[in-house]
């Protein structure tokens, strides 16, 4: 699975920053996916109420955006298949597959759309992702 297709797209700030939040998280580093962010950047993902989310408002700041790499992201490893790409205005939406391995060696995947909203200096205000958990819980094996 790839997310090659994104560099066939013309270029745009939301995209870019896109492939860099992607690439980051295929490498590992934290930082760089850290320095993708504005320092007041939200990240929801999925969006509203799940397990990672108790309270569907999201991860607001670093430090929060931080904490959800540790605890989310950081412990397994991430696939992305990215189908699509829209972008329009400083946004832009991915469509794809994600396939994840947890740290345990479960492996699951879904389908989703990922939007990301950047503001002048391409820094990413806001990471959504529209993913339906029980989806992707039910698919693990």
């Amino acid at each position: 699975m790839s997310h090659e297709y994104l560099n066939t797209r013309s270029s745009h700030p939301a995209r870019d920053a896109s492939i860099r939040s992607i690439e980051a998280v295929l490498k590992g580093d934290k930082q760089a996916w850290l320095d993708n962010f504005h320092a007041e950047a939200t990240v929801e993902d999925p969006v509203g109420v799940s397990p990672m989310d108790p309270e569907g408002k999201g991860h607001h700041g670093i430090d929060a955006i931080a904490a959800f790499w540790d605890n989310f992201i950081g412990p397994g490893s991430v696939r992305f298949h990215i189908r699509e790409s829209f972008a329009a205005g400083n946004e832009c939406a991915n469509v794809g597959t994600i396939t994840t391995r947890s740290a345990d060696g479960a492996v699951g995947r879904c389908e989703l759309v990922m939007v990301y909203k950047v503001d002048d200096e391409g820094k990413v205000l806001s990471l959504r992702a529209f993913w339906e958990v029980d989806e992707m819980m039910a698919d693990f094996f």
